[in-house]
Formats: structure tokens, sequence, C-alpha cells
């Protein structure tokens, strides 16, 4: 059963809200600069005090939730998909950002967890301050995965109103991930004679399957990174068609 009893810590809440959001309205700015230079399962503690918007399977959801989101998904996700264009994003240069997403996504859950905020109720294994180890691998896994898949959209794309298509691209990134890679997982801790060693061994193989999900997501990339312009031309992600009108007619231009 979830902690319904256990008290919300109002103090964490406000930290987490309005920290949250801060960093938010930061990466906002971020964005919509860079946008204008290149044209281009949880148990939240309920009590009364709680910041929420709408309640979902019973559960209440904070407001945070969704700063939170773009603190620990889309800060990464703008900066991978920056150096992607640029052409000076490699595979070595990948996993090491889902290793940072990885710590940034446990800090910040350890945060709450431990700050009485919420909590990750049921039988998990490889619990770090209370923090399942697993769950930060997924995050980093679908992090890094909508980040390739937004830059190989960019890369298709022949103008700005097909990048919308991103509101699309990340709910399926994130639940490709985070269920697609985690069913072991899920299923294990929701079993109803489940054990720690079937727990144990089904989130080693979430864990794998989120690996395997980086991985695949890396070989879009170069092994190394381009030295210069006319070798980004060649790097699978950093091409722009857009069409041009001439002699022969419409042909297709190629550009970073």
């Amino acid at each position: 059963m979830p902690p319904v009893d256990h008290e919300l810590n109002l103090t964490t809440q406000a930290i987490l809200t309005y920290g949250s959001w801060a960093l938010t309205a930061v990466v906002l700015v971020i964005a919509v600069w860079m946008g204008t230079r290149e044209r281009t399962p949880f148990y939240f503690y309920s009590t009364e005090g709680m910041f929420t918007h709408f309640t979902a399977f019973d559960i209440p959801q904070p407001i945070w939730t969704h700063s939170g989101y773009v603190v620990l998904y889309a800060a990464p996700a703008i900066y991978i998909t920056y150096q992607i264009a640029r052409g000076t994003m490699t595979r070595n240069k990948l996993y090491v950002w889902a290793a940072i997403t990885l710590l940034e996504s446990a800090a910040f859950e350890m945060i709450g967890i431990n700050g009485s905020l919420y909590s990750y109720w049921g039988p998990h294994v490889f619990r770090i301050f209370q923090y399942p180890l697993v769950i930060g691998v997924l995050e980093a896994a679908q992090v890094i995965c909508f980040a390739v898949a937004a830059s190989q959209l960019r890369a298709r794309c022949t103008g700005q109103w097909q990048l919308l298509g991103m509101f699309v691209l990340f709910p399926c990134t994130f639940f490709m991930a985070n269920f697609g890679a985690g069913w072991p997982t899920i299923i294990a801790i929701h079993l109803e004679n489940t054990s720690t060693p079937v727990v144990a061994v089904a989130t080693l193989v979430s864990i794998g399957f989120a690996v395997a999900l980086v991985r695949a997501a890396a070989s879009f990339l170069p092994q190394r990174s381009a030295g210069n312009a006319e070798d980004r031309v060649s790097i699978p992600g950093t091409k722009h068609q857009q069409p041009v009108s001439g002699d022969a007619g419409v042909a297709a231009k190629r550009s970073t």
C-alpha cells in the first residue's frame, strides 16, 4: 500500500517548487534565445498545503513536477541537440551526458525523497538513499533517446512548423524508455507473490534494456567530432534539406 498517512514536508515542497520553476524560466529563456538565433511511477505525499493542479489515478499531482521535468529532461536535451547540430557530439560524449543526466536526476530525486516530498513505494531494490537506481537509468535513457530523435526530426524538417512534432515525439520516447525498457521491473514489483531475487533480476534486465537504448541512439552519431564545416556535412543528423528552385527545377540543397 502507498504511504498515504505520511506527512508532506512543506518546506521541501517550497524549495523544489520555487527553485525548479526558477530554473525552468532560465531554461525557457535559453531555449527561446537559441531558437531565435538558429531559427531552428511516483506516490506523492498529499496533505493540507500541497500545491496541486489535477489528480490522476487517485494521486494529486504537484505543480513542481512540470518544472522538474524541464530541468531534468529539457535542459540536457537542449545541449545535446545543439552539439549534434554543430557536429561536435560524438558517441563517447553522448555516453558521458547519459551519465551526467543520471547523476542530475538522482541528486534531484534524492532531495525530494529524503525531504519527505514523495517516495517510490514498492519492493524496489538497488536503492541509494531510498532512490531506486533503475529509475535514474530509465530517465537518462529517455532523455538521450529524445535528444537524438529530436535531432533527427530537425534534420529532416523543411519548415519550422514541422518541429511541433516534438510535442508528439517526447511522449513517444518517454514511454518507450520507461515502459519499453522498464516493463520487467514494473511487472516484478507488482507480482502478487514477488520476491527480492525476482525484483533484482527484473531490475537488472530493465537496466540492460535502457543501456541498449542509449547504445542504439549513439549509433546515429559519429565516433569522432567533425573537424570543420566541410566534415559536418557528412555527419548523419546534421543535414538540413531545403528546396531551392533553379533551371533544372527543384533541387535539394544541403546545409548545416
